[in-house]
């Protein structure tokens, strides 16, 4: 008997949790979304974001999260849980833990974020916005249940060095880790491809910045849409940071959107990461390529021969 035939002879339930299947699947759904419902759990923790599987699931995030589950995901990412009230982040992390399902990412946000300068200033003031943010962000972690948080240094200031920018950006790092460490909490850097004038912008950057800082609580987010963009050879930079690396994510180039619809072979790189023992998780933070319930049925499908690969 299968996972699926047997949480709906338990009436419903997943895993015993007391949470029934999404309505979407308990619904008359197509057979197409059925036979997706009835595959077993992906071999990576792939994490999705609130929205992407709106048109199937409706717009209630624990109703998402339920059709997330039930199409094999294990993980959920959020950038924007801070922006949410206390009782949904608490709501949702409740339901991340009956599902046996773990929380990725979030974003620190505070004033300027993302393309303003303002770590590599020096100036006294941005720190402080910076280490106020990542206390707010200590409380809405503990209430989602996350590890692991984004934090981006912003922009180039032309008028400095980059080795005394950088020495600004170790500082405030520094002050973050104090923070974050005492509850066995990552804020992970992302370098970036947005714009020119971002200061993070490649792995080797953020590996030495990290060993810099020296703290379990500072780490390197490795985004595979910026990276292919910035530098490419990614299996290979992945590998040389590897010891900095906490979290990765996902997205097709050009157009950030699900694999298979631009240029990198996902399959090898997601063959790479189980080969390396990567239980971590895998955010989808991109797009869906194609509209609507047909859109999102083809995003499963893409990320199940991915990951079969």
């Amino acid at each position: 008997m299968d996972r699926r035939s047997f949480a709906q002879m338990m009436g419903g339930s997943i895993l015993g949790a007391g949470i029934t299947q999404s309505p979407a699947i308990l619904a008359n759904s197509s057979n197409q979304l059925k036979s997706l419902a009835a595959e077993p759990p992906f071999s990576l923790k792939y994490a999705p974001h609130f929205g992407m599987f709106k048109n199937h699931a409706g717009n209630d995030e624990i109703d998402q999260l339920k059709f997330m589950y039930d199409m094999g995901f294990r993980a959920l990412e959020d950038n924007d849980m801070m922006g949410k009230s206390p009782e949904l982040q608490a709501k949702i992390g409740d339901t991340l833990s009956k599902l046996g399902m773990t929380m990725g990412v979030f974003v620190v946000k505070f004033d300027g974020f993302f393309d303003t300068q303002h770590m590599t200033t020096g100036k006294k003031e941005a720190t402080e916005m910076f280490v106020k943010a990542c206390k707010t962000a200590v409380e809405t972690a503990k209430r989602c249940n996350a590890k692991w948080m984004t934090v981006v240094p912003g922009n180039f200031n032309r008028k400095l060095p980059l080795g005394v920018q950088t020495g600004h950006v170790i500082d405030n790092l520094k002050r973050g880790a104090e923070i974050f460490e005492p509850h066995n909490l990552t804020m992970v850097l992302e370098p970036l491809s947005d714009n020119p004038d971002l200061f993070l912008r490649y792995s080797d950057q953020s590996y030495m910045i990290c060993r810099a800082v020296g703290s379990p609580a500072c780490k390197i987010l490795f985004d595979m849409y910026h990276m292919q963009r910035n530098e490419g050879n990614m299996i290979a930079n992945m590998d040389l940071c590897w010891e900095e690396i906490a979290y990765i994510q996902i997205g097709d180039n050009p157009g950030r959107k699900e694999p298979t619809t631009g240029e990198v072979n996902h399959a090898n790189i997601f063959k790479h990461l189980r080969k390396k023992g990567y239980t971590g998780v895998l955010g989808m933070e991109h797009g869906n390529f194609y509209p609507g319930k047909d859109g999102e049925i083809k995003l499963i499908e893409a990320y199940r021969k991915e990951d079969k690969g």
